[in-house]
């Protein structure tokens, strides 16, 4: 059952840290069935009940999961070694597998830091200050409206899956569902059942996710749903018009799903954005500055109905107090100096994802690429694709790490490609991809 490892402890934290320490390390395989809780408490000399709540931690933490009479397995992808985890890149291949902005495009943040710096020396905010910078909140506020976000309460989280941390923690409890893109993105799959809650994976395309999927997960009991409105990680989808209307039309008819949505593409995309945001009672809608400005700033602007921005604001008082209101103001003198420029971003990006997506299609191959910095391309034979590439001197991102239920694909991070190289790796592609699909039709 467990091969040579032997679980120890004596009380459930002992049990379940045990447990979870042998995962993180590999002695306990995904899959792996765990001993029934009382032939565990036998062994243990402990009560059954000690065993239970030991299990019971671990399922919270996503760790394992129960089938009823089945017992309890190792999650096929346990939080403890989250799926974002990429091995390094050998010396001389090119990665395009990490998900990080081009650092060309990024701002210079030196010049800006020491001029706030300058300013919070005469100015330093002390305790019980404002945790939002008045005129971030400003900003922001104009932004989403302009966007067609409804006018609505408004906090500062350090970066969007904090923020959707703190909102899913605001509404739900241990086993409730929550309906997630599949494919998405790698690190909400990990957080979910990290937190305790089950994941109902909502199929995507081009357009985001599926209106009749999304439709199935609420109706078989998902509470919430997060949502991507666009540079979809891993797809580059993007919520369209139609598409908006039709999600909308669902939620209508669920009004207490806690909604989620995240446009961490603000600023690097540029078709504009569809809200769902307003639809049911309880919403947030998070846009972080990581994309266009620098992932280390660590900064999220969340809007939401009143009772969850009340929450969360809440919550950050219990923890970390606010966001270095030197980081909001950096951000402020960025946006207000327009440091970034967003549509020439926007427009790099976009033809960086053209380049390859038609290099792709004259090899007669598939690819999904709407927006942001990703392009995703099924394939039939996964580990074979990521190894032929390396082996072709390409390193990319195995599609497992962002799906659930979907077919197997790879994520290409295109921030980085070059005119010149847009070809020979779609070559290289075609030539990974090529003997795979012809085993698979003979």
């Amino acid at each position: 059952m467990l091969g040579e490892y032997r679980i120890e402890g004596r009380g459930a934290a002992e049990i379940a840290a045990d447990v979870e320490r042998a995962v993180g390390a590999g002695e306990l395989e995904p899959g792996q069935l765990l001993p029934p809780m009382r032939e565990l408490a036998a062994r243990l000399g402990v009560n059954p009940n000690t065993v239970a709540a030991a299990y019971r931690t671990l399922r919270e933490r996503g760790v394992i999961e129960t089938a009823g009479r089945r017992g309890s397995r190792v999650r096929p992808k346990p939080a403890t070694t989250g799926r974002d985890q990429l091995p390094d890149v050998p010396a001389g291949v090119r990665d395009l597998s990490s998900g990080n902005p081009d650092p060309a495009l990024l701002p210079a943040l030196a010049p800006v830091l020491a001029a706030v710096a300058t300013e919070c020396d005469r100015d330093p905010v002390l305790y019980g200050a404002d945790p939002v910078e008045p005129e971030l909140e400003r900003m922001a506020r104009a932004e989403l409206a302009a966007d067609g976000v409804p006018d609505a309460p408004l906090t500062v989280t350090s970066g969007s899956l904090d923020a959707a941390e703190r909102v899913l923690l605001a509404h739900l409890k241990p086993g409730d569902a929550v309906a997630v893109e599949d494919p998405g993105w790698s690190r909400t799959l990990d957080l979910v059942p990290a937190l305790g809650l089950r994941t109902v994976p909502v199929a995507v395309d081009d357009e985001g996710p599926r209106a009749d999927a999304l439709r199935r997960a609420l109706e078989t009991g998902a509470r919430a749903l997060i949502v991507t409105a666009r540079a979809h990680n891993p797809t580059g989808a993007a919520v369209s018009a139609a598409r908006a209307r039709a999600l909308r039309a669902v939620l209508r008819a669920h009004p207490h799903t806690l909604l989620i949505e995240d446009d961490h593409g603000h600023g690097i995309v540029d078709l504009p954005l569809h809200p769902l945001a307003g639809g049911t009672h309880h919403w947030a809608f998070v846009r972080s500055v990581a994309k266009a400005y620098g992932p280390d700033l660590r900064l999220a602007t969340l809007s939401g109905d009143e009772v969850t921005v009340d929450r969360v604001r809440g919550r950050l008082r219990l923890g970390p107090g606010w966001v270095s209101r030197l980081l909001q103001r950096t951000v402020v003198r960025m946006w207000a100096d327009g440091v970034v420029d967003g549509p020439a971003v926007a427009a790099e990006y976009r033809a960086r994802r053209d380049l390859l997506v038609d290099a792709l299609a004259d090899h007669g191959i598939e690819a999904h690429g709407r927006s942001g910095m990703n392009v995703w391309v099924p394939v039939p034979d996964e580990t074979g694709a990521v190894s032929g590439l390396l082996h072709a001197g390409w390193a990319v991102a195995p599609g497992a790490r962002y799906r659930l239920a979907t077919p197997p694909g790879i994520r290409i991070t295109v921030s980085t490609l070059t005119p010149e190289e847009a070809g020979p790796l779609a070559a290289a592609v075609a030539r990974a991809v090529t003997p795979a699909r012809g085993r698979v039709q003979a």
